[in-house]
């Protein structure tokens, strides 16, 4: 009994029940638990730049090989564009098909809510987004905590490093011991994981309550089914095709998963999950061009969420769309889901510029889904981590950068 207690998963599983009942017994928990919670993410948040800087940097200068980074780099995107468009189709099938929005009532909603959201979405500009990405200023790119920008620098530092051949390994042993103080600090952080998780879960009942479930309960049901289905059918598919276990991996990353689950947020796992998979197998430099990109181009559970979002609203609405604007739909969300990358509340964004481009469902139907968004942050997160984690293995393999014997000490094979 004492070794269960022991264990990081059981102790965040107790601390989400706690946070549950104390959501729902004392409401007025809620700006406390904010605070626990937003405290712990930030404690996360201070580790991402620095750990991804790192690993990039030293798994590019240990490559040496200019030309296989930008194949993996090739591969990672290619597989982030074609999973990211099935999950997109599929959300759009299981919402044709389950019809969640039929019956639901555009009353007693936040219209005002949506208008800071539409002015966000307008503010949306593609030339904008992409130069963006070139950091004008790396500590400032450093200081925001912009992982994109962090990218594009690490990757450039770490050729940088490889290029000084011989002359340039006293630097990257450093650059090694660096990357070791900062996952004992991540180690020390996370033992505070439960209180962070107790946090999340204690807002988001006491802050939205139980009853905002109950006029949406069937989208909710759905985009939960639907990605419940995604990660074991269409990720399951990918794991046996590259001959690894789904289910040993997820059982692997159980502690991240967890983490996700209490906090609704994807980055609060994101250097744990980055060391899982070097564990894992996945070699160092693999896992710090794909995890990194994927964050911000894989998104799986988020292109499901707004494909039945946009379905559920032409419901709402009663807006008959026809075969022509569903897949005029999937043409724009597989642009949209990657513009708002970094961006709080993009999902929202994404949804208001998609909508606003369509042009035949009315933005204002996004109040309806202010309410209950909290609740299915949850499985957008969870989702996005699995996915990020199954692309990173599936590149390692393709690239002979996966060691199997790593693979099979770590499951217990």
């Amino acid at each position: 009994m004492k070794r269960i207690f022991g264990h990081l998963y059981f102790q965040v599983i107790i601390a989400i029940i706690l946070g549950i009942l104390a959501g729902m017994l004392f409401p007025g928990i809620a700006p406390t638990a904010k605070l626990i919670s937003d405290g712990f993410i930030n404690l996360i948040k201070m580790l991402i730049a620095p750990i991804i800087f790192l690993t990039i940097v030293l798994g590019i200068a240990r490559m040496g090989d200019m030309k296989k980074v930008g194949r993996v780099g090739g591969k990672a995107l290619l597989y982030f564009e074609i999973v990211t468009t099935l999950a997109i189709i599929i959300g759009l099938v299981v919402a044709n098909w389950v019809k969640p929005g039929h019956g639901v009532a555009f009353k007693h909603v936040d219209v005002a809510a949506v208008t800071k959201i539409e002015q966000a979405a307008e503010g949306m500009n593609w030339a904008d987004f992409f130069l963006h990405i070139i950091p004008s200023n790396v500590f400032d790119s450093f200081a925001k905590g912009d992982i994109l920008q962090v990218l594009v620098f690490a990757i450039l530092f770490g050729y940088g490093v490889s290029r000084m051949k011989e002359a340039g390994v006293p630097l990257l042993n450093t650059l090694e011991r660096i990357a070791q103080v900062f996952f004992n600090i991540l180690k020390v952080i996370m033992k505070l994981a439960p209180l962070g998780a107790f946090g999340g879960m204690a807002f988001t009942i006491g802050n939205f309550g139980l009853r905002a479930l109950q006029p949406l309960a069937m989208l909710m049901g759905c985009v939960y089914l639907t990605m419940f289905l995604f990660i074991f059918l269409v990720l399951g598919a990918i794991a046996r095709f590259y001959r690894f276990s789904l289910w040993k991996y997820l059982r692997f990353v159980r502690n991240e998963i967890l983490l996700v689950l209490g906090t609704s947020s994807s980055e609060s796992a994101l250097p744990g999950m980055m060391e899982r998979l070097e564990e894992l197998g996945c070699s160092r430099s693999v896992v710090g061009l794909v995890i990194p990109a994927g964050y911000s181009f894989n998104l799986d559970g988020t292109s499901i969420y707004l494909s039945m979002s946009v379905i559920f609203l032409a419901q709402v609405f009663g807006v008959d769309l026809s075969l022509a604007q569903e897949i005029t739909i999937i043409g724009i969300l597989v642009i949209t889901s990657k513009g708002a990358a970094g961006i709080t509340g993009s999902g929202f964004i994404v949804l208001a510029s998609t909508l606003t481009v369509i042009k035949v469902i009315p933005v204002e139907g996004l109040a309806i889904l202010i309410g209950v968004d909290r609740f299915m942050s949850e499985a957008r997160a969870i989702t996005n981590l699995i996915g990020n984690g199954v692309a990173t293995i599936v590149v390692a393999k393709s690239e002979k950068e996966f060691d199997e014997a790593k693979y099979k000490a770590a499951v217990g094979l």
